[in-house]
């Protein structure tokens, strides 16, 4: 039986396509706050979990160090983040830490969050049900070929 190659039909093409459109969604707002979308990701993370490992967050995140790195540059040029060496002899821990002006941030993020959740066409029950689902596909499977 020859494969289904139809691109309707492509699991893959339909959560690009539909990440590339909630992303778009989100741009303006961030606009209005200075945030770029992968920054916003990070602050999300940290308003949840302050004071955290550049390598645990990258964890949280599913990013690598060269992703997360400039982001965190970025942030902290911005007045949002301070990054500390937690051991002057080892530079590789580094801990991540809103400063006030991050904090302060989070109720804008309140505020772009709950416009959105409004704007985008899913009923609130569906939007959980997309999210469960989409989360299931972060989950380590034995056959991972990217593990």
């Amino acid at each position: 039986m020859p494969a289904d190659l139809a691109l309707d039909h492509q699991l893959c093409f339909a959560l690009h396509a539909a990440s590339r459109r909630v992303t778009a969604a989100y741009r303006p707002l961030l606009d209005e706050v200075g945030l770029t979308y992968p920054q916003y990701v990070v602050m999300l993370a940290l308003w949840e979990h302050d004071g955290v490992t550049v390598r645990d967050l990258g964890e949280r995140l599913f990013l690598d160090s060269g992703t997360l790195s400039p982001l965190l540059v970025r942030l902290e040029e911005a007045g949002l983040v301070t990054r500390t060496r937690d051991d002057p002899d080892d530079g590789r821990r580094l801990t991540v830490t809103l400063t006030d002006a991050g904090r302060a941030l989070r109720a804008e993020a309140e505020r772009i969050n709950c416009f959105l959740q409004e704007h985008l066409p899913l009923s609130p029950e569906d939007a959980v049900t997309l999210r469960e689902l989409a989360r299931r596909l972060l989950l380590p499977t034995p056959d991972d070929p990217t593990a």
